[in-house]
């Protein structure tokens, strides 16, 4: 999914757009019982009540694709007979009524979240019936031909309120809160079948995590059954990886900056694009050579990009660039420089020592007070 796929389906959770037709729940407590469990249609809910749910909805699809927002595609095993594509349909067709398919779902969570405290499971059955669109983009509301049914689930963390004092009007009152369970916003979640070319796609779901680096992998494999994919850190200590055994002994530092700014520049380049930037094997060995790599470096590329990479066959340049920062270390100074400006560091040698060499123009500061020539 891209973008403007995700909003258009962000744009739904609001009063005028809803197309929510029943909500379930399940409170579940440090101890993995089911406490409380909710059944209703959602168009039945009081409407300040739809409003925090509308909330906790567009969480679910909130933050950086590809980082918090990563579409995973079901391996084939489990578009079989028994698989968990086939589960997840099952589900959907149920249209959430189905009280036995909904038990053995949230059974399948709470199986594999892990989570010491209490949360509460939320799934949504929506059908969205897709508009047309004009030859100048815009949406015709009389010319749909397709529907796009689907669940979406978000799981919230429950904790307690923290301690206060409040006003009480009825007593004219400084008193003691009363401390409450609140269900805040959610920290994990899915969307099924992804919507993708502005349809279903029932072989592809979206995986939504607070904390990029915090997939739950075993969440991931057998609730949702999908390939887990490497987080956002994982993929630049992979590319790292890479570059550092593909360049070896030889690596030095006008490659790596090279590697810096090309990677920058592609970004820039596709900063209007709806999908990511997506770097595959071939898209990294040409970054690499561009970046001055040589043909003797380059021999070895393809055995370290599997040997790194494994199954893994792309990563994402916004995950595995530095746009806000462009550092150097040494194991006494670390210097940062603006991620535009990395031309101002070069490395010299001088009185036969390897030196760092910083370009001062107008202004120079020591902490906090200028210096003067």
């Amino acid at each position: 999914m891209n973008k403007k796929e995700i909003l258009e389906i962000r744009r739904q959770f609001t009063p005028e757009n809803c197309a929510i037709t029943r909500i379930c729940g399940c409170y579940v407590d440090h101890e993995k019982e089911k406490k409380a469990e909710l059944k209703k249609a959602f168009l039945s809910l009081p409407e300040e009540e739809a409003f925090k749910y509308f909330d906790i909805f567009r969480h679910t699809l909130s933050g950086t694709l590809g980082k918090n927002m990563v579409t995973m595609e079901f391996p084939l095993d489990q578009e079989l007979s028994g698989g968990t594509q086939e589960f997840l349909l099952k589900l959907r067709d149920s249209r959430l009524e189905d009280d036995l398919l909904l038990e053995e779902f949230y059974d399948k969570v709470i199986e594999s979240y892990d989570y010491p405290e209490n949360y509460y499971i939320i799934l949504i059955h929506a059908v969205y019936d897709v508009p047309g669109k004009s030859s100048d983009g815009l949406e015709m509301f009389d010319a749909s031909d397709t529907v796009y049914e689907h669940l979406m689930c978000s799981i919230c963390p429950v904790n307690l309120s923290k301690a206060s004092l409040s006003y009480n009007a009825q007593t004219n009152n400084i008193e003691d809160r009363i401390r409450d369970w609140i269900v805040e916003m959610p920290v994990k979640g899915f969307l099924f079948p992804a919507f993708t070319d502005r349809a279903s796609d029932v072989h592809q779901i979206l995986y939504y995590t607070k904390k990029p680096e915090e997939l739950q992998p075993a969440f991931i494999e057998h609730v949702l059954g999908s390939q887990i994919p490497l987080t956002a850190g994982d993929q630049k200590t992979s590319f790292q990886a890479i570059v550092s055994d593909t360049l070896g002994s030889s690596c030095d530092y006008e490659t790596v900056r090279n590697i810096h700014d090309n990677l920058n520049e592609m970004l820039e380049e596709a900063k209007e694009a709806p999908e990511p930037l997506e770097l595959s094997r071939p898209d990294i060995k040409r970054l690499l050579e561009k970046s001055g790599a040589s043909k003797e470096q380059m021999e070895t590329f393809d055995r370290e990009f599997s040997d790194v990479m494994g199954e893994q066959t792309s990563v994402l340049a916004s995950n595995i660039a530095s746009t806000r920062t462009f550092q150097i270390e040494t194991p006494d100074v670390i210097v940062k420089v603006n991620p535009d400006r990395s031309d101002l560091v070069e490395t010299r040698e001088i009185d036969g020592r390897r030196c760092l060499v910083i370009a001062i123009d107008d202004h120079l500061e020591v902490n906090g007070i200028e210096i003067h020539p």
